[in-house]
């Protein structure tokens, strides 16, 4: 994904990392963050969507979330940073969970812009956006479903 966003002028920063092995109460979860500064020099970004300090993504990948909420799998979600280093509210980015690249580079090129505005806690994390799900699944998708699967597992024992 970094490569991707690299190549669409939105390369990720330092401070981008991956973890397997936290957990979220009694489950399991594989995660990763991609910062980015939109306001650099990207010359798609229209004038006026700067995003002060900063755009985080994340990928999660959890076997479910505690409180009888429903086994979720993957999902992109996007969140603004705060000049403490904390972030907004994540809202979830309207692609597959298993999304291509280039639907994620789309997504995020659509959040840079404020076509796809941010949700907040109560709407659920659901974004101010209506033109659905964008773009398709990657094509190693089964590929890492299975490895998240055997990884969980693994996990479990």
């Amino acid at each position: 994904m970094c490569n991707a966003l690299t190549a669409a002028g939105l390369e990720p920063g330092d401070d981008t990392w991956l973890s397997d092995s936290e957990t979220r109460g009694t489950y399991c979860y594989l995660g990763a963050v991609i910062t980015l500064d939109p306001s650099s020099n990207d010359e798609d970004i229209p004038v006026g969507a700067a995003w002060p300090h900063g755009l985080i993504l994340t990928w999660a990948w959890h076997t479910g979330v505690e409180d009888g909420e429903p086994e979720r799998g993957p999902v992109w979600e996007f969140a603004e940073l705060n000049a403490d280093g904390s972030n907004a509210y994540p809202t979830d980015l309207p692609v597959h969970g298993y999304a291509s690249p280039a639907a994620v580079v789309e997504a995020v090129r659509r959040v840079i812009d404020r076509s796809i505005g941010a949700g907040h806690f109560y709407n659920g994390g659901q974004p101010k956006w209506d033109g659905g799900i964008i773009g398709g699944s990657w094509e190693r998708a089964d590929e890492l479903a299975a490895w998240c699967e055997a990884w969980s597992a693994k996990e479990a024992v």
